[in-house]
């Protein structure tokens, strides 16, 4: 360690103090994007809502009815607009599947497994074939 100005050891650095980091998740789909963007609208209206319900009702206004029934309209509307959402993901993950890429590497080895037990099996049903065939018999009766 080394001594600094003020007289304090000093750490040496090992790593950079700020590290970019690739993102944990792939941006979700622009249909599902746009269907959680509205719900989360629908969600954040209907609770405004239903806060404006309560402290009509708390004051005794007039608006406090109408607050309610309007209410319990969002609240149907925001669940629906949830269901929305996971309807929609189904749906997308369902028509375009999920990207995946593998690396190469582990493509290779699944190609290479794939060709052994390829082989193996023509290797048992070649051997089946034979051993069916009885010797006094020939290729044709002709």
């Amino acid at each position: 360690m080394t001594e600094s100005a003020r007289g304090r050891p000093e750490i040496p650095r090992q790593q950079q103090l700020w590290v970019e980091e690739p993102a944990p998740r792939r941006r979700m789909p622009d249909p599902v994007r746009r269907a959680a963007v509205r719900a989360v609208l629908i969600l954040s209206l209907t609770i405004i809502q239903a806060m404006v319900a309560f402290l009509s009702t708390l004051t005794g206004s007039w608006l406090a009815f109408p607050m309610v029934l309007s209410s319990v309209a969002s609240t149907v509307a925001a669940t629906w607009s949830v269901l929305d959402v996971w309807v929609t993901r189904q749906v997308w993950n369902q028509r375009n599947g999920v990207v995946s890429m593998p690396s190469s590497s582990a493509r290779r080895l699944r190609r290479e497994r794939r060709r052994a037990r390829r082989a193996a099996r023509s290797g048992q049903r070649d051997g089946a074939r034979i051993g069916r065939r009885s010797p006094d018999r020939g290729l044709s009766r002709a």
